[in-house]
């Protein structure tokens, strides 16, 4: 096979859309993404720090360090992080209503908007959160 065949992983079946995910693969996914946008946000503190010496920079160090940094990003999202995980989780769960609710009949027709699944699934309990100092 040529390296510029297209592998027949292209040709399996992707997963069905609308398909319901369980409140803990959602929980998941929005700490996962909680963790990268602190990553991101993290990133640029670390940029104008000099670590010369016998023990520091090179090449090495820089790739290190964006692994550190996205480390720090999940532990502080599994820490409570800044709450941005429960509110993506709030929004999924929206979505994932919008998605499951039954089409109106007929044009005019109104479709309720309470999101009555939302209050059965809990969210994650109030962990302290991160506070600045002035």
């Amino acid at each position: 096979m040529s390296p510029l065949a297209p592998s027949a992983d292209f040709l399996r079946a992707t997963p069905v859309l609308g398909q319901a995910a369980t409140p803990d693969q959602m929980r998941k996914v929005a700490e996962e993404f909680e963790a990268g946008f602190l990553a991101m946000m993290m990133r640029p503190m670390f940029e104008g720090l000099s670590t010369d010496g016998p023990f520091g920079g090179g090449e090495g160090e820089s790739m290190w360090r964006s692994f550190m940094i996205d480390e720090m990003g999940k532990q502080t999202a599994r820490a409570g992080g800044i709450g941005l995980a429960d509110q993506v989780l709030s929004e999924m769960l929206k979505m994932q209503e919008e998605a499951q609710a039954p089409l109106p009949a007929e044009p005019g027709d109104v479709v309720p908007t309470e999101p009555e699944a939302a209050t059965a699934i809990p969210l994650k309990p109030e962990a302290p959160r991160l506070a600045i100092a002035a």
